[in-house]
């Protein structure tokens, strides 16, 4: 191996505990101007002479690279989508967006999406943050030194010291942004299939959601939506009315979220062909001609979204589809996914032409932001059909910082038991990446689930932040009846939780909107001092008051302390997740809706765990669910106190602190004790008692 050390041209603070580093021969059109960052990084201070993390550039076979020497002792997340523990040392990642069914290629070190980033946490609890500032192809090698080689230019270094890991994750969302805060349908349980077809199917499992009184939020329709796989068409003989259809969903309290992909069938007389070959907006090969690939409608072109041109084409593709009451959109095979090219991809010797905001540059340099870039555009088309509503996306391929246009889900995974198990330090990997909007499809895509493997799995599946259940046509169903009476009840009661705990999760999604701290994060966030808990994967916290535990978690290192659990149902199915509320919280849960729709926040439980001093808190947001008058003011934050008085009582305050919505609540507290839930009469006092 030929190794040789590039001097550090510069170096310095751009905030108090973020530092940049520039390689000698740093040429910024080759890297620049950043797609995952948005903070502005200028010189405030140089670099202390005890700063602690420094990266050394090097080549490394001839390859622009980075070496960063740490303690033996700490332990490395991060790195986004990827297969595996939850703690990544001693793993080896290629960022390059695969299209990898099953994870199966590449030992599933190669996955959808890619994120250049390090999450370091030390024995004492200090933590790191790197992030390897360019899009082009690399590997990162989490070893001793960790490296990270890059197969384009020499790129500039970032570097987060703190003294937390979620103070990292903070500077992490300053740094990237945050998801905008998403209408609250986006967190109610989801159904998928490849595909439900024809649009009559569709309608009936909305049907019997409804009949057998299993909450639903919304309705996903894969490909065979469309004639012939053309992307913004709709089958004249399976989906003939698509209006009809979201007018029923409508009627009903469902959403619809359609699927787009970006590979446009080449075909003289399709309208979004015409439109963008005579906008001169696709792809182009080596010669200078529109590149073509064979996806799901044959031979396609595909859009060249580093062009401001083409960008905005494609938002204005949006305005139709969306005036069919379609409320979100799904991008799916955009890493991109070409099933006769290289790899599966486009060639790296692609040209993408840019525009005066990108570069022009190869494959090679865009490849990884090619989905980022894609619903970024497809954001910005929802947003203009739809000025007064908040958009969703969905996307199989992203980048670090795409967590700003789009949700995300880990892809086509498998029904067996070991996917299942692995869903949970996947999802957390993501949410320590800066994605907090996350989840796998529950149940598995592909292969058979069986009774006992699905009902584990949808008992698990209504703890992620992005709950959907998904699978494809060539598997049994996995709608929550297609096991049998007792995965269906099952099935129920898991949903049934989701639903009660919505004021708890819009309240997380609120906080990741603003701060960038995960939903779903990992046990040792309970106590980063305690190194027992580094490496459980089993379990983890939803937010920073509830622990879960699925019931077949074997040996979970919980945190220290008086972790009460909370029983919602007086019967137990042997299925059910074990939640834990944290010593010290408090937890507001709602009653059992049936969409989104339904709910309200004038009604809310109060459960509380005291700590040892008596003493516990929590909060609550609360907006119209949708649209953006929360921007101006039309919301209400509230923070909840409890104290203990006198050993014989239980009081807890009531506080609106931020927010100018005024609405009329009542109140009960549920006081966890002892695996007992005490509850108080129903009041509208902004101080509620229970007398002991």
């Amino acid at each position: 191996m030929s190794v040789s050390n590039i001097q550090a041209q510069s170096s310095f603070l751009a905030e108090k505990d973020i530092a940049v580093f520039y390689p000698k021969d740093f040429d910024s059109v080759q890297t620049l101007p950043s797609l995952a960052i948005i903070h502005p990084l200028k010189r405030k201070m140089n670099l202390p002479t005890d700063w602690k993390t420094i990266p050394i550039f090097k080549t490394i076979n001839g390859k622009n690279s980075i070496e960063i020497q740490y303690e033996k002792s700490t332990d490395l997340y991060g790195t986004g989508e990827v297969t595996g523990s939850l703690r990544r040392n001693g793993k080896e990642i290629t960022l390059w967006n695969t299209d990898n069914g099953n994870y199966l290629q590449y030992n599933g070190d190669r996955l959808y999406q890619s994120h250049p980033w390090i999450l370091g946490v030390r024995e004492d609890g200090t933590s790191f943050g790197i992030i390897a500032d360019h899009t082009w192809k690399q590997e990162i090698k989490l070893d001793h030194p960790i490296q990270m080689i890059s197969e384009g230019p020499s790129f500039r270094v970032i570097i987060i010291e703190k003294d937390s890991p979620q103070e990292v994750l903070k500077s992490l969302a300053k740094l990237t942004g945050t998801i905008d805060l998403p209408p609250l349908w986006a967190l109610g349980y989801q159904q998928s299939r490849f595909s439900y077809y024809p649009q009559k199917q569709a309608a009936s499992i909305v049907d019997e959601f409804r009949e057998r009184e299993i909450p639903l939020d919304v309705l996903w329709m894969d490909i065979n939506y469309m004639d012939g796989f053309r992307i913004f068409t709709f089958d004249p003989k399976g989906y003939p009315d698509p209006k009809k259809l979201n007018d029923y969903l409508h009627q009903n309290n469902v959403r619809s979220v359609f699927m787009i992909d970006p590979g446009v069938k080449k075909e003289e007389g399709y309208f979004v062909y015409d439109q963008g070959t005579k906008g001169n907006h696709w792809t182009l090969a080596e010669n200078n001609q529109a590149f073509t690939g064979k996806v799901w409608p044959g031979q396609c072109v595909f859009p060249d979204y580093t062009r401001e041109e083409t960008q905005n084409w494609w938002a204005s593709l949006y305005k139709d589809f969306m005036s069919l009451g379609i409320d979100g959109v799904w991008n799916d095979m955009n890493e991109p996914s070409v099933f006769d090219g290289t790899n599966g991809s486009m060639p790296a010797t692609n040209m993408h032409r840019g525009s005066k905001k990108l570069p022009a540059g190869n494959h090679l340099r865009y490849h990884n932001v090619y989905g980022m870039l894609m619903v970024k555009a497809t954001r910005e088309g929802i947003l203009n059909a739809n000025p007064n509503k908040r958009p969703f996306v969905l996307s199989r391929s992203n980048f670090m910082g795409g967590q700003r246009y789009a949700a995300t889900w880990t892809g086509d995974n498998k029904s067996t038991f070991n996917y299942l198990k692995e869903s949970i330090p996947m999802s957390i990997n993501l949410s320590l990446s800066g994605q907090p909007f996350n989840g796998p499809d529950i149940g598995g895509f592909s292969g058979d689930a069986n009774p006992e493997l699905f009902g584990q799995w949808i008992a698990l599946g209504a703890y992620y932040p992005f709950s959907r259940n998904h699978t494809s046509t060539e598997t049994v169903a996995q709608e929550p009846w297609a096991f049998g009476k007792e995965i269906e009840n099952v099935s129920r009661t898991a949903i049934n939780r989701r639903y009660q705990l919505l004021p708890y999760l819009y309240t997380l999604f609120r906080e990741a909107s603003i701060t960038g701290m995960p939903i779903m994060r990992p046990i040792f966030f309970a106590d980063i001092k305690d190194n027992t808990l580094r490496a459980e994967e089993q379990a983890f916290l939803l937010g920073e008051n509830l622990m879960i535990i699925p019931r077949w978690a074997k040996n979970v290192h919980e945190p220290k302390g008086n972790w009460q659990e909370i029983k919602f149902e007086n019967k137990d199915d042997g299925y059910q997740s074990i939640i834990k509320l944290k010593p010290g919280g408090i937890v507001p849960i709602s009653q059992v809706v049936q969409s989104t729709e339904d709910y309200s926040a004038n009604r809310i439980t109060l459960l509380v765990n005291l700590d040892e001093e008596g003493y516990a808190k929590g909060d609550l947001y609360d907006d119209e669910k949708d649209g953006f008058s929360y921007r101006e003011g039309n919301f209400s934050y509230f923070k909840y106190e409890a104290d203990l008085i006198n050993d014989t009582q239980l009081k807890v305050s009531v506080k609106q602190i931020e927010g100018n919505r005024n609405i009329e609540q009542y109140y009960r507290i549920g006081w966890v004790k002892e695996g007992e839930i005490h509850y108080s009469n129903w009041s509208s006092s902004k101080n509620i008692q229970l007398k002991l």
